[in-house]
C-alpha cells in the first residue's frame, strides 16, 4: 500500500497540471480576480459570518441609541471592527439625503456581492479546467503507450502518465477547488445577509430622526 502511494506523487506532472489549470483560470477570470481568488483562501479558514453578524447587531443598538440622543450626524462616533459597517456609520452620519445613503448602501452591496462572485468563479474555472486537462493528459499518456508499443519497458511511464494526470484532475477538482467555491458562496451569502440587515436598520433609523423635520417643513409651507 506504501509503495503503491508513492507511486501516486509524480512533481513534475502534478507541476505541469497546476500550471496548465492555472494559466486557464487566469485567462477566463483576469489577473486581478486571480490574485483575489487566492487571497481569499485566508478568510475562507477564519471568517465567521456569524460572529460578524452578532457584533453588528450590538453595533447597531449603539448607533441606534447615539442616533436618538445626538442626532444621526454623531452615528459615526460608534467604532466597530468590521470595515463596512465602519464605512456605513460614516455615511449615515455625512449624507444629507436618506435617498443618498439608501442609493450608496444598494450600490455598495452590489459590488461586493459581484466582488464575491468574481473570486468564487476563479475556483469554479479550475474546477472545470482541472478534469479536463487530467484527460488530455490522459491522451498524451495513450498516445505515449501507443507509439512505444514494440519497447515494453517505455510503456510503464506512458501508462502512470496517462493515470496519473486523471487522478490530479479529479483530486484538484472535487476535492480542492469545487470545496473551495462552495465555501465562498456560503460565506458570501451570510455575510451580504448581516450587511443587508444593518442597512435596513440603518435606513430605519434615518428616516425616523429625519421624521420630524419633514414634518416641519410641511407645516411650514402650510
Amino acid at each position: 500500500m506504501i509503495d503503491i502511494l508513492g507511486h501516486l506523487f509524480d512533481p513534475l506532472t502534478l507541476a505541469a497540471m497546476v500550471a496548465g489549470i492555472g494559466i486557464v483560470a487566469l485567462l477566463q477570470n483576469g489577473g486581478a480576480h486571480f490574485a483575489r481568488a487566492f487571497a481569499a483562501l485566508r478568510p475562507l479558514v477564519t471568517a465567521d459570518p456569524a460572529r460578524d453578524r452578532d457584533a453588528a447587531r450590538a453595533a447597531m443598538l449603539r448607533i441606534d441609541q447615539v442616533a436618538q440622543l445626538r442626532g444621526l450626524s454623531c452615528t459615526d462616533r460608534v467604532k466597530t471592527a468590521d470595515p463596512f459597517l465602519s464605512e456605513a456609520a460614516r455615511r449615515l452620519a455625512n449624507c444629507e439625503k436618506v435617498e443618498q445613503f439608501e442609493l450608496w448602501a444598494a450600490q455598495a452591496l452590489a459590488d461586493r456581492g459581484q466582488r464575491h462572485a468574481a473570486v468564487r468563479n476563479v475556483w469554479l474555472s479550475v474546477a472545470d479546467a482541472a478534469p479536463a486537462l487530467g484527460m488530455a493528459g490522459t491522451i498524451i499518456g495513450l498516445i505515449g503507450m501507443f507509439a512505444a508499443m514494440d519497447d515494453p519497458a517505455k510503456l510503464g511511464p506512458s501508462m502512470a502518465l496517462a493515470l496519473l494526470t486523471t487522478l490530479y484532475g479529479v483530486v484538484i477538482a472535487n476535492i480542492v477547488a469545487a470545496p473551495v467555491a462552495a465555501r465562498l458562496a456560503d460565506l458570501s451569502e451570510r455575510e451580504l445577509a448581516w450587511q443587508q440587515e444593518a442597512v435596513t436598520r440603518m435606513l430605519a433609523i434615518a428616516r425616523r430622526e429625519n421624521a420630524p423635520l419633514r414634518r416641519a417643513s410641511i407645516r411650514e409651507v402650510a
